[in-house]
Formats: structure tokens, C-alpha cells, sequence
């Protein structure tokens, strides 16, 4: 297969990495917007800013400039941006034939006069408002860049409305260090990987105050209830929320030391400010950027979401990282549904 990955952050490079390690030798192609990254990674043989610890394949070809001239003949195209800059490559990939996925997970901030709730967009609605035509879908599940980066075991979920996306992510990267399950649920899966990053912030906080372990379990439960709640308002399957993409990633971003969103409660815990606990982290943390808009979203559909609330509460400086625990703590009971 031709693959082309749009995007040298950590992830996109981590799964371009991946794809040029495949047994049935794909040609994989990883495109930079920085054409100084581009030249430093030629000459390092490495990424060295995101995964600086591990080599690039030999196959593996690095490019610059222009992607469309990298189009002609692909067979794959993975989108490995920040949500924020998802609309503007997929605006880029009008008129593309091959079938292309994202691999950002989150909330857009909605585009004016859009006709989705008022607030927020998933990915795949994005996808429709400014690239209909795109055979498209998502590549989401629990994962950390540098395990992938290094073959270490993983699962994860190729989720899209047409089965030549999912087959094609499918004979991209199943292999005997990574499982891809396919999934035509794309909503509860980008519900899924947006609410996780959001959650583990608030997590994060938690082990950042030394609560123990019972309160980790508690906000990791109550936190994939919420997860659900909003995916069913949204329309998606509920069985959806107990595979990968749902209580998989959940768990991996809100426990896993290597997680950015769970980093930036711990630091908050502690008493940095927001701005110091992002920059100190060197990578974009997805829940920073989104949790306003899955707020937003819920309030828009009626669905509670306290934890999510609290997360927000404390990201705009409204609560100290005490109070956000007292808060939730001090809910009145109710049945757990």
C-alpha cells in the first residue's frame, strides 16, 4: 500500500513508524508542515523534538512542502493534526479518491453558522460540512505514541460509515504488534476519544492530590457513565463505550504516566497554573483545548456531566483543585445509572 501520513507530531510519526514496519512492506510516506523539522529529521534519522529515543525506519520517507504532490496513487491518508487544524487539511483533501482517516480526538470549536448544536464538532462532522465527499473515517483506541513507536502490543479501532476505510486501516497496520478492530460506530468512538482526555484531566487531579486509589476508581466509573450518556445523546451504540475506544482509552489516559491530559491535573494539583502545566509538557494536550466545547455540547443536549463540569471549573481558574473535589464530593446521592 501507498500511505501517506499528514502530520510529524508525535502520534503521526508513531503510526507512520508503524505502518513502515509492516510485514507486507508498505511505502509510507510521513509529511512535516515544518520544513526545518523535515530537514532535521532527515538528518537525525529521528523525530527528535516528539520521539527522540527511536529511529526511524529505513523505509520510511520523509517529505515537505506541498503534499498534494504526494496524493497520486495513495491507497491510505491519515490526518495526524491537532483538532484545531483538522478543517483546514480536510478543506486541502477535497477531490482526494483515496480513503482518508483522522487520528485527533476531541471537540472543534463550531464554525459560524454552523447547524450542530451551537457549540462544538466531532470530527466526522467536520468532515461533512467542509468535505462530503471524503470517504473518511477515524483511527482511535488506547495508545500511547512512543509504545506504538516501538512495537509494543496494541489495539486499536478503525471506525467509519464506509468499509473501505475500515479495510484499508485494517491491511495498513494489522500486524503482530498492533490488532485493528473495525467499527462502523464513528460517533461513539470520537465521543469516546474526545470525553477521555477531559476525564483523565480530572483524574490527574486526583492523583495529583493523593486521594488514593478509591477515589480514582470512583471518578474513572462515574466518568465512563458520562462518557455513555453523551455518546447515546449523540447517537451512538452503547456497547460502543465498553470496548476500546470507550473504557480502553478511558483507562490508558487516565492512569497511564505517559498520558499529557492526566500530566496537566497532576500539575494543576500541585499549584502550577494551567498556562505553566501546558508548557511544561512540550506536546498539545487534547482535554485543555476541548473540555469547554463537551460541556457545552452536553448542556446543549441536557445530558449531566458533573465530572467534565468540575474538569472545566478548574481549567478556567473558577475552583482551586480542592474545591473541584469538594464539589463533586458533596453532590446529593443518587441512583447509579
Amino acid at each position: 500500500m501507498k500511505i501517506i501520513v499528514l502530520g510529524a507530531g508525535a502520534w503521526g510519526s508513531a503510526v507512520a513508524m508503524s505502518a513502515a514496519q509492516h510485514p507486507a512492506g508498505h511505502a509510507v510516506t510521513l509529511w512535516a508542515r515544518d520544513t526545518a523539522q523535515a530537514q532535521q529529521m532527515r538528518s537525525q534519522g529521528r523525530n527528535a523534538r516528539y520521539l527522540p529515543d527511536i529511529a526511524f525506519p529505513p523505509s520510511l520517507t520523509l517529505a515537505d512542502g506541498d503534499f498534494a504532490a504526494l496524493l497520486p496513487g495513495a491507497d491510505l491518508v491519515i490526518v495526524a493534526t491537532p483538532m484545531a487544524a483538522l478543517r483546514g487539511m480536510l478543506v486541502s483533501l477535497r477531490g482526494c479518491t483515496a480513503p482518508v482517516a483522522w487520528l485527533c480526538k476531541g471537540f472543534e470549536a463550531v464554525a459560524p453558522g454552523a447547524d450542530v448544536q451551537g457549540f462544538g464538532l466531532l470530527a466526522h462532522e467536520v468532515q461533512a460540512l467542509v468535505a462530503p465527499d471524503l470517504i473518511a473515517g477515524v483511527f482511535s483506541g488506547p495508545s500511547f505514541a512512543q509504545e506504538v513507536a516501538l512495537g509494543q502490543p496494541t489495539a486499536l479501532v478503525a471506525a467509519s460509515s464506509h468499509a473501505a476505510v475500515r479495510d484499508a486501516l485494517v491491511a495498513a497496520f494489522h500486524s503482530k504488534s498492533v490488532r485493528v478492530y473495525a467499527n462502523e460506530d464513528i460517533v461513539g468512538v470520537e465521543v469516546g476519544g474526545a470525553v477521555k482526555n477531559v476525564l483523565a484531566i480530572a483524574t490527574g487531579l486526583c492523583d495529583g492530590l493523593a486521594l488514593g486509589l478509591n477515589a480514582r476508581a470512583a471518578l474513572i466509573t462515574r466518568g465512563l457513565a458520562e462518557m455513555t450518556r453523551l455518546g447515546l445523546a449523540l447517537g451512538a451504540r452503547p456497547d460502543t463505550f465498553m470496548g476500546l475506544s470507550g473504557l480502553g482509552d478511558l483507562v490508558l489516559t487516565a492512569t497511564g504516566d505517559l498520558s499529557r491530559n492526566r500530566r496537566v491535573g497532576m500539575l494543576m494539583a500541585q499549584g502550577h497554573s494551567l498556562a505553566q502545566a501546558v508548557e511544561s509538557l512540550g506536546h498539545v494536550a487534547e482535554g485543555v483545548y476541548s473540555a469547554r466545547t463537551v460541556v457545552q455540547r452536553a448542556q446543549a443536549l441536557g445530558v449531566d456531566m458533573p465530572i467534565a463540569q468540575a474538569a472545566v471549573a478548574l481549567l478556567d481558574g473558577e475552583v482551586q483543585p480542592a474545591e473541584a473535589v469538594a464539589q463533586l464530593m458533596g453532590r446529593g446521592p443518587r441512583d447509579e445509572i
